[in-house]
């Protein structure tokens, strides 16, 4: 072969190598996977997993949260792991597949996306996000008892436990002034607490509207002082309910739209230290 024509296929192999050799990194990350991954049966510390799509799981277990050791890292479905959004690791769930996840300790609600596997650690349930566990009260504890509830979508309607027995009353600070309040669910005909159901039919029904309950209070002082300085969240109102003979105060912003609108809403309102408010409907 003479030398002119060498030379053009020396060089040609040279270029095709840089393109694919060791300088030539991806620096962004790469692309979510189009639809959803299942994945197949797998084993870690000795212990089978085999993921499927459950529409009706409902699970109740221990979770935990995974924060800065993981942060900006790859998850298990391709995306990048951020502690300060609203996400979560299961170790069967498709991903992404979205959860219902209620802290049964304070009953406090949260919907989390799925996109990543684990916790692989004591048979626990499921792995929140450090942001996620803030949420739900329980960051600096560690760990806490929820339930997972699978759901179809982000825009699922909310479901919050419902008792006919209140919780006692707490003291709470309303700016300078320590008051007693009440946090109210108003019972409702159907109670979510039985364990023997795999599936819960949604609360929400049609016509119902979605609230934020900020607190309810013995006197109409505080809950106004409490509806004048969260009124900036949205259209605030204090109505009075009758509660065991009991006339109380309740503070609720809504109706809203949507329960992402109120789960806005509700970070908004944890933010400023209001730890009883919750999602409610009516």
């Amino acid at each position: 072969m003479k030398l002119s024509r060498i030379l053009p296929l020396i060089l040609l192999t040279a270029l095709l190598s840089a393109c694919v050799g060791p300088d030539k990194i991806q620096s962004s990350a790469p692309p979510a996977p189009d639809g959803v991954k299942i994945g197949a049966p797998y084993k870690i510390a000795g212990k089978w997993y085999t993921p499927a799509d459950d529409p009706a799981y409902n699970r109740v277990g221990i979770a935990s949260w995974y924060g800065a050791d993981f942060h900006n890292k790859q998850t298990a479905n391709g995306e990048i792991y951020d502690m300060n959004a609203l996400s979560a690791a299961h170790t069967t769930l498709p991903m992404p597949s979205y959860v219902r996840v209620t802290n049964l300790e304070n009953n406090r609600s949260l919907i989390l996306r799925v996109n990543d596997r684990g916790p692989f650690v004591a048979n626990r349930l499921i792995d929140v996000s450090r942001r996620g566990a803030q949420l739900l009260g329980f960051e600096r504890r560690g760990t806490t008892r929820v339930r997972v509830e699978a759901l179809s979508g982000p825009d699922a309607p909310v479901m919050v436990a419902r008792s006919d027995v209140p919780p006692p009353l707490q003291k709470q600070e309303v700016g300078r002034v320590a008051v007693q309040t009440l946090e109210i669910l108003d019972p409702g005909p159907q109670q979510r607490e039985s364990t023997q159901l795999a599936s819960l039919n949604p609360l929400l029904e049609e016509g119902d509207d979605i609230f934020v309950q900020v607190g309810a209070y013995s006197q109409i002082g505080p809950a106004s002082r409490v509806m004048s300085g969260v009124s900036y969240i949205g259209d605030t109102g204090v109505e009075s309910i009758i509660l065991n003979g009991r006339k109380l105060y309740r503070v609720r912003i809504g109706p809203l739209n949507t329960t992402t609108v109120a789960n806005a809403a509700l970070q908004q309102l944890l933010e400023l230290g209001h730890n009883t408010a919750k999602v409610v409907f009516d």
